[in-house]
This record gives structure tokens, sequence and C-alpha cells, in this order.
């Protein structure tokens, strides 16, 4: 029984040393420094240089306005191919993606309010999905 104890108190007796080679060795410098992302700018009130029109959006109700804006966009953009639609929303200060879909944004923060602006179309259809969003911090906007 006091060889027990003794071989419990001593970590089993397995003559490992204390210190032992970290699972996490240390290798400095290694990793790939993260992608980086343009930044985006908030859009004008109104027209932007590429002919869309983003009317007084800082004081909008989203409620009115995403609805508004995915007409506008449905009714500039009817009938255009992937390219010619990404073309035109990057001239517009959007930001776009194309691999299963094509998927444009224009995501910004602004007086601790998130505004997001979206243009997708998915394979095969004929129409955009457009819309706006904005989630403020706080009650206040």
């Amino acid at each position: 029984m006091v060889a027990l104890l003794g071989a419990c108190a001593t970590g089993g007796g397995g003559g490992e040393p204390a210190s032992e080679a970290s699972p996490f060795p240390v290798q400095r410098g290694q990793a790939l420094p993260p992608p980086t992302e343009r930044a985006l700018s908030a859009p004008p009130e109104g027209p932007a240089r590429g002919g869309i029109d983003f009317g007084q959006w800082r004081q909008a109700d989203p409620g009115v306005y995403a609805p508004a804006f995915q007409t506008q966009i449905r009714q500039r953009f009817a009938g255009q191919t992937n390219a010619e639609l990404r073309a035109s929303l990057e001239a517009n200060g959007f930001a776009c993606e194309d691999e299963r879909r094509l998927d444009c944004r224009i995501e910004i923060m602004e007086r601790q309010c998130a505004f997001d602006w979206y243009v997708v179309l998915e394979r095969g259809a004929r129409e955009p999905v457009a819309g706006f969003e904005q989630m403020c911090l706080g009650a206040n906007r």
C-alpha cells in the first residue's frame, strides 16, 4: 500500500521529465498575412457617379427605402448580363463576388449604425434581388 501511494504521489513513476516539449511549437513569421479588403466608402446622398440614385439614405426609413431601392435596381438593370451588371455596380461603389451567384455589396459603419446595400443575381435568374438594411447600436440613430 505504501508503494502504491508513493507511485501516485510521483505521478505514476513513469520517469517522464517535468518539462516536455510543447505540443504547439513556436514558429514565428510563418503565417500568411490576412487578406486585404478594399475599404468601402459611404455612397453619396443622391446619384453616384455610376448613375444609381442612393437618395437621402441617412435619414431614410429602411421599410420604405429598401423596396424603393429594389425597384430602382430592377428597372435600371433589367435584361443585363452578369458581367454588365457587375461592371455597373462596381462603377457605383459596390464590391462584387461572382462564385455561385453575383453578390455585390456596400457595407459601411457610420454614427454607430451599420448600413448594407446589396444586389444579388442568382444563376439563371432574370431579375436581381436588391435591398438595404440598417442596424444601429442603442435606441437613437
